[in-house]
């Protein structure tokens, strides 16, 4: 019951954090961070995945519906939710074992971590920008906007991966 509450609190600081703070921050159009990607990315690695699908839409839902994007940030997520167990699979440690474990830097190392991030935030990045421009015209410039963006946005989870307290 604690890792609900304790998920949930996550949820919705972070939630609060990118829609007050992270959706006003734009770089000349090539750089969006998008935090909120860290609440797929925390969640116990033994989350079944129906959970995790339901929980990754309703988190690009929420930020869906208060950023005025009809199911981008939606398809995204659930991209990105779909991706996990895969590039968790490919990277798994000797303490992913434990069930209720929660992929920080702290516990797996700073490495595997930040290999762990940039796959899946690159991901989502990936099928966001490419959904929201919905054309291959400019394929050159949405790859930039997505490596950036993806740059941005796993230095500020990784900033917050190290600010949170670890158990």
């Amino acid at each position: 019951m604690t890792g609900a509450i304790r998920y949930s609190g996550m949820f919705l600081v972070l939630m609060i954090l990118q829609l007050l703070i992270f959706n006003n921050i734009e770089f000349s159009g090539y750089v969006n961070p998008y935090i909120y990607v860290m609440f797929i990315l925390v969640l116990p690695v033994a989350i079944p995945s129906w959970i995790l699908l339901i929980l990754a839409f309703l988190t690009g839902f929420v930020i869906d519906l208060f950023s005025g994007t009809i199911g981008v940030h939606s398809f995204a997520t659930v991209m990105a939710g779909f991706v996990r167990p895969w590039v968790l699979s490919l990277n798994v440690t000797a303490e992913a074992s434990e069930p209720d474990m929660s992929p920080s830097s702290y516990r797996s190392g700073l490495r595997w971590f930040m290999i762990y991030v940039v796959t899946v935030v690159f991901i989502h990045h990936l099928a966001l920008f490419f959904v929201e421009v919905f054309s291959i015209r400019n394929f050159f410039h949405t790859l930039l906007r997505v490596l950036l963006s993806t740059a941005v946005t796993t230095f500020f989870i990784v900033l917050i991966d190290f600010i949170r307290p670890h158990r």
